[in-house]
């Protein structure tokens, strides 16, 4: 795994955050947009119910998962191999060991139940190279140990390489929701398909090393320097 590919902070994944705060561009001709809006008239908390989620049976399952060594903990190369858990280390590994365990896995999950928050909206910025990535697809895959009760969340970037991914309408929790995503860990996965072959490598999409929070108090989204920075070598 390259470490250059996404930089989180030094005990975490290949995560690059950048612009800094009042720049209003991300590079020339690409327009900085405010990353996070909550769904809703407001722009505030919509009325919608958040997923129903079991913290206890969610954490169970995510050891399951990833604790390959039955250790008790995510570490290490697990941690390499589990892109939503590493993305979310910050918000998960709350004593700060680099490790997560169950029971910080289960603290997550409720905190997201306090915020009680049905849908929300942010924009991300895919870089190739350095350079807007567009017509790529992108899906945001909810982690496994979620159980079923968080949609993923598509979207196609535009000429600048930016997108807002979205729940399909078909799958949102009532046919007149709102558009946005659920809150949750997700698996982050590029593909461009051009004369039928797939020219995003392997490491963003069928073995992604990319993952994303979706929560009301992620500091990537109110932060407003979410980029997925990406190499063709």
């Amino acid at each position: 795994m390259e470490k250059q590919d996404r930089i989180v902070n030094s005990q975490t994944i290949n995560r690059r955050l950048y612009a800094p705060p009042g720049r209003k561009n991300w590079g020339p001709g690409l327009l900085l947009v405010p990353l996070v809006t909550l769904a809703g008239c407001s722009g505030g908390p919509t009325s919608l119910p958040i997923p129903s989620f079991d913290p206890g049976d969610s954490a169970e399952q995510a050891m399951e998962i990833y604790d390959t060594d039955g250790d008790g903990f995510v570490a290490g190369e697990e941690l390499e191999n589990a892109a939503g858990l590493r993305a979310t280390l910050r918000s998960l590994d709350t004593d700060g060991d680099g490790k997560v365990s169950e029971a910080e896995v289960a603290e997550r999950v409720r905190a997201w139940d306090k915020m009680q928050i049905g849908m929300m909206n942010f924009d991300a910025l895919f870089l190739m190279d350095g350079k807007p990535l567009a017509e790529a697809k992108v899906t945001f895959d909810p982690e496994e140990f979620l159980g079923g009760v968080v949609q993923a969340g598509l979207g196609e970037t535009d000429m600048g390489g930016g997108l807002r991914p979205r729940v399909p309408k078909e799958n949102r929790p009532t046919p007149d929701s709102p558009p946005g995503m659920q809150a949750g860990i997700y698996k982050v996965r590029v593909s461009k398909i051009v004369d039928g072959e797939e020219t995003i490598p392997a490491k963003y999409n069928t073995e992604t090393i990319f993952g994303q929070e979706v929560s009301k108090d992620n500091w990537e989204i109110n932060n407003r320097r979410v980029i997925f920075k990406l190499k063709s070598k």
